[in-house]
């Protein structure tokens, strides 16, 4: 409960991103979201990631699924290039990677690796979150459960691997009564139930929206 992160550059970083939104004139979601992302990278939860690859996880899906639509949302006027799909691909491809064992054995490794991670999962996350705006209903749904999809499968194939894959936490488990077998089962189940649950709740919520809205006035 004592490992706050307070390295100057990372408070720079955050108080500099608060002065963009604020001239942004960012809306109340926007703040919610950057409340979230101090706790994820200031609080001992950032330390704690470091220790259990379970926590990695859950960092990973507040800081994609909750924080990033919280941006999407409280900047209405940021359009993203490029359509939805391919936001959407860029993201899955970025989260793919970064939870394959080499190279998130390198961003425990590196500082730099590590800070490239977070933006890149960040980065593309928000893409596809603020282009669904400008997507039609049944692509945004579609996308939606795509990604529900996808996040499931990785979270199957990483809950029945039948040993370890992250070498950066083959010891740092034991001190919280986990076996680094059992916290890599946990991280596939976070990813395979409540992580998918967030995107099926927003593919659900954009079904019923379409079917609630008012039918186009005749000319």
């Amino acid at each position: 409960m004592l490992r706050w992160n307070l390295d100057p550059g990372l408070l720079a970083a955050l108080g500099a991103a608060a002065l963009m939104a604020w001239r942004w004139k960012a809306r109340g979601p926007f703040w919610a979201g950057f409340a979230l992302i101090a706790l994820l990278f200031v609080s001992p939860l950032c330390a704690l990631s470091s220790a259990l690859f379970s926590v990695r996880v859950a960092h990973h899906i507040i800081l994609t699924a909750v924080a990033a639509p919280l941006f999407a949302l409280g900047l209405p006027r940021f359009r993203p290039r490029g359509g939805a799909p391919l936001w959407a691909a860029g993201h899955i491809l970025a989260f793919w990677i970064w939870h394959a064992p080499p190279p998130y054995t390198l961003a425990l490794a590196s500082d730099g690796a590590f800070w490239l991670m977070q933006l890149s999962l960040l980065a593309t996350a928000f893409g596809f979150w603020a282009s669904l705006r400008s997507s039609s209903p049944p692509l945004a749904i579609g996308l939606l459960f795509a990604m529900m999809v996808q996040m499931g499968l990785l979270g199957a194939l990483i809950t029945f691997a039948g040993t370890p894959l992250y070498a950066p936490h083959l010891a740092t488990t034991i001190a919280w009564g986990l076996a680094p077998l059992e916290d890599q089962q946990l991280a596939g189940l976070i990813m395979w139930a409540p992580a998918a649950a967030l995107y099926l709740g927003a593919a659900l919520w954009t079904g019923w929206r379409l079917l609630g809205a008012p039918p186009p006035v005749a000319a």
